[in-house]
């Protein structure tokens, strides 16, 4: 259960930087380097999301829990 709300609050926050990214690109007066900020720590964000579920997939923390075979 933790680590669901763990991955949970990370995609979260994934959604935060791209809501921000947004925002800042629609904002008239606003830099450009901002929303490349923004971006930039989105991307960060998903690759590190995407190592930690494979870390945790490796130390045996979560598993497949998929449609068994056969039905």
């Amino acid at each position: 259960m933790p680590m669901k709300i763990l991955m949970i609050l990370a995609l979260l926050a994934i959604l935060g930087a791209l809501a921000a990214a947004g925002l800042f690109m629609l904002k008239r007066g606003s830099r450009q380097g901002h929303m490349a900020r923004a971006l930039g720590l989105r991307v960060a964000l998903s690759i590190a999301l995407f190592l930690f579920v494979l870390l945790s997939y490796w130390m045996g923390w979560i598993k497949p829990s998929g449609i068994p075979v056969g039905q």
